[in-house]
């Protein structure tokens, strides 16, 4: 299971091996030079240690490590050849492969296996972590996937649950062309308002008002006693009838104007609340923007939603 390359190293020491056994072989072998075969014509007898019937003066002298060949001596009454005389030296001692040189081989060769082995387990474990980092990688992703998840459920949960203020207008039952903003709680958690503000604009176009209106320079009215709506409930935040225009037009001019359509009447505003639920305490109170287009006749009048979609909304 740890090895499954075991060929290798199993290869390896055999290789090594041979080769020890090998070097040894040679290193004891080159200790005993090989001696030279003599002619075949001249036969050659076994060596003798002392010549027989030969003249002192024509016997060659003994040279140690060397093999000499005599050639035949011609004498007057002899017929036959003498024999050749060939003189060996001691054997070379022999150069045989010490325990310490087997140990410190076979050491080696086993410090080799065991370092290969060590960078098998080696790659093994850093392979083995980085399997477990990776899949520790995508547990955290599904985690962070799953919580993800929950969050938006959480939040869809809060955003469905929290007080919605949304703005209508109803005409007025007592007043002749008497209007009335009603801002109502459409949530379904109660809403506590605690600042108001309204505004009027006189233009010729829808187009001529601001892109975005800075609410923040208004005289926002805080409420001293803040109005608690109940999911259903309704107040009114702000009322307009035919007189009032008497007091945002200056002139008689600009009366025409309003009443040939050629000026328009916009009020607008914006209703700031919160829950009343104690966890919320810490959230952002919400915002309602609304906006609001008259218009006049000769003897009824109109106020209905109206305005650029910026300023009907709801934070």
């Amino acid at each position: 299971m740890i090895l499954r390359p075991a060929w290798f190293p199993v290869s390896l020491l055999a290789i090594a091996l041979t080769a020890g056994i090998a070097g040894a072989q040679q290193s004891t072998t080159a200790g005993h030079p090989t001696t030279q075969p003599a002619d075949a014509t001249h036969p050659q007898p076994a060596a003798i240690s002392a010549p027989t019937s030969v003249h002192p003066a024509q016997t060659a002298p003994a040279q140690p490590q060397t093999s000499v060949a005599e050639p035949p001596l011609a004498q007057d009454n002899v017929s036959t050849q003498q024999p050749q005389i060939i003189v060996t030296g001691p054997p070379p001692a022999t150069n045989s492969w010490q325990l310490h040189e087997r140990v410190a081989w076979a050491a080696s060769i086993v410090l080799a296996v065991l370092g290969y082995v060590g960078i098998i387990l080696a790659l093994r474990a850093l392979n083995a972590i980085k399997r477990s980092n990776e899949a520790s990688l995508e547990t955290a992703r599904a985690a962070m996937g799953v919580a993800d998840a929950l969050l938006g459920q959480t939040k869809a949960l809060l955003e469905f649950e929290r007080p919605w203020i949304l703005v209508h207008i109803d005409p007025s039952l007592t007043a002749e062309n008497s209007f009335k903003v009603m801002a109502s709680n459409r949530g379904r958690r109660p809403a506590r308002i605690t600042h108001l503000a309204d505004q009027v604009h006189m233009v010729a176009d829808e187009s001529e008002l601001p892109a975005t209106l800075d609410y923040d320079s208004m005289d926002m009215q805080e409420q001293e006693e803040p109005v608690i709506l109940l999911p259903g409930e309704s107040i009114a935040i702000a009322r307009f009838t035919r007189t009032d225009i008497a007091q945002i037009c200056k002139t008689e001019e600009q009366m025409r104007r309003v009443a040939t359509w050629q000026e328009i009447i916009y009020l607008f505003g914006r209703v700031t609340y919160c829950d009343v639920s104690p966890s919320s305490a810490d959230v952002s109170p919400y915002l309602t923007d609304w906006c609001c287009r008259y218009i006049h006749g000769e003897t009824k009048s109109a106020l209905i939603v109206g305005g650029p979609q910026s300023y009907n909304r709801h934070i």
